[in-house]
């Protein structure tokens, strides 16, 4: 077991190398330098190594024999199969959320979509990844919690940051819709219509894999 001292800085690594790689600082398929990393974060070795044998636990960085870990390269066919487990689980999650999760909670995080859809550019210029990711992970990942079971928020968590780290150049940009999608699930929980928050949840899912596969398509 690791000292609460040690988990608080392995915790706090797992978080910026994490950010690292879904921001695109750290590029997909490059090798993992333990020693740099541990330097550039400011710790020792120990509570970093920790850090990536979680993020190789979730699937974000892969083992190379004994050249060490890398971070994925996620492939088309992987990206749209862990989505494909999001559109069978996450209906679910949003039906049981249903009354679980606090109206205090579901309105500020509709404020939050709403001030990010009354920020957005005007200048044709896309949208802040950051916030936009950030909102999306509270949405996703309040909902996966308050349904009351922690194996299934566990997974759904894992299989969004596979999604997270695909190359987000290859996914098209649907920001007007995901908004306009996840107030959909949001309004229906606040209406207290479990049934209509599923399915809002399942048009949202099913929508990126279409435009996914719309893209693809068009190449």
């Amino acid at each position: 077991m690791l000292k609460t001292s040690e988990e608080r800085l392995a915790l706090n690594a797992y978080e910026q190398i994490l950010q690292m790689v879904l921001s695109g600082e750290a590029a997909h398929g490059q090798m993992i330098n333990e020693r740099r990393l541990a330097e550039m974060l400011g710790i020792s070795r120990t509570p970093v190594r920790d850090a990536l044998l979680m993020l190789e636990a979730e699937g974000l960085l892969v083992r190379q024999g004994t050249r060490g870990l890398q971070i994925r390269q996620m492939r088309i066919e992987e990206y749209m199969d862990a989505l494909h487990i999001r559109q069978i689980l996450e209906p679910e999650v949003a039906r049981l959320a249903q009354g679980r999760i606090s109206r205090e909670d579901l309105q500020a995080i509709r404020d939050q979509l709403v001030e990010l859809v009354d920020s957005k550019p005007s200048t044709g210029e896309r949208p802040d990844r950051e916030k936009v990711r950030a909102v999306d992970d509270l949405l996703h990942g309040s909902l996966a919690k308050a349904a009351g079971n922690p194996q299934l928020a566990d997974i759904i968590r894992t299989v969004r940051r596979r999604t997270q780290i695909f190359d987000l150049r290859s996914i098209p940009q649907r920001f007007d819709e995901t908004c306009a999608e996840h107030l959909s699930i949001i309004d229906a929980l606040l209406e207290g219509d479990a049934q209509k928050a599923s399915e809002a949840m399942r048009n949202h899912l099913d929508n990126v894999q279409g435009s996914i596969l719309q893209t693809l398509a068009s190449r």
